[in-house]
């Protein structure tokens, strides 16, 4: 496949929280189509980044650009309108609405015309495998069950570019598989993907490039497997 023009550029981005750098000079290229991985340990800045990038934060100092449009500023649901969404490690959904009706609120959101939400709202059950649990509430689902709404709700806005926070935590290795082909499906959609995740299959599988950060710095980028035998992502992980 021919990959295109960058659709998102990080470019000089900081972002402090009081003496705390966070994210500290990042830059990197996203080009359309794309899977790309981001890894750290804990605290490296990854869900920061995300944060930056969805408009929660402000960075410091540095420019965003999505489909060449410099995005820093913008408030969260402008950004989402312009076709970037993110999934929560923790998953925040409309608890009192059942699995559908969460998906419709988001699809109605992207689509604007309530046919075209509720054509997507089937589609998208079945990829993530909500569809027998359609109509149960959001605060009676079990805790994979609201990880795949998560992730649904964020397909339903239609985005162009996701970015998946985790959504293979606390999964089993007979479930494994199943998160693997969740993201090759999204691909398939024509989707943009950016994937944090700390679970080495998921990376090593599902994307085409990882970008490792530690203390809010980019330390590796390149090839998944070589990336993960890179001396300084192992001293990050496992000490020196």
């Amino acid at each position: 496949m021919t990959l295109e023009a960058p659709i998102l550029s990080v470019i000089g981005v900081n972002k402090r929280f009081g003496g705390l750098v966070a994210v500290s000079d990042l830059s990197f290229d996203v080009k359309a189509g794309e899977v790309v991985g981001l890894m750290g340990p804990n605290g490296a800045g990854k869900t920061t980044l995300l944060n930056v990038i969805a408009g929660k934060y402000h960075p410091d100092s540095g420019a965003i650009r999505f489909k060449g449009n410099n995005i820093v500023g913008l408030p969260p649901h402008k950004i989402c309108r312009l076709g970037i969404a993110r999934t929560y490690q923790i998953p925040q959904p409309f608890i009192n609405l059942s699995v559908r009706e969460n998906i419709l609120v988001a699809a109605t959101y992207g689509h604007e015309l309530k046919k075209a939400a509720e054509i997507e709202e089937a589609k998208i059950l079945n990829l993530v495998g909500l569809s027998q649990q359609k109509d149960i509430l959001a605060r009676d689902l079990t805790t994979l069950s609201l990880k795949k709404l998560e992730l649904a709700r964020v397909l339903g806005s239609n985005p162009a570019l996701i970015m998946l926070d985790e959504i293979a935590a606390g999964s089993t290795d007979v479930e494994i598989p199943r998160v693997l082909a969740m993201v090759k499906e999204i691909r398939k959609m024509g989707k943009t993907v950016i994937l944090v995740e700390h679970v080495v299959r998921v990376m090593v599988e599902a994307v085409d490039r990882i970008i490792v950060m530690d203390k809010g710095i980019k330390i590796a980028e390149g090839n998944p497997n070589e990336v993960m035998e890179d001396s300084k992502v192992i001293e990050a992980y496992f000490g020196a």
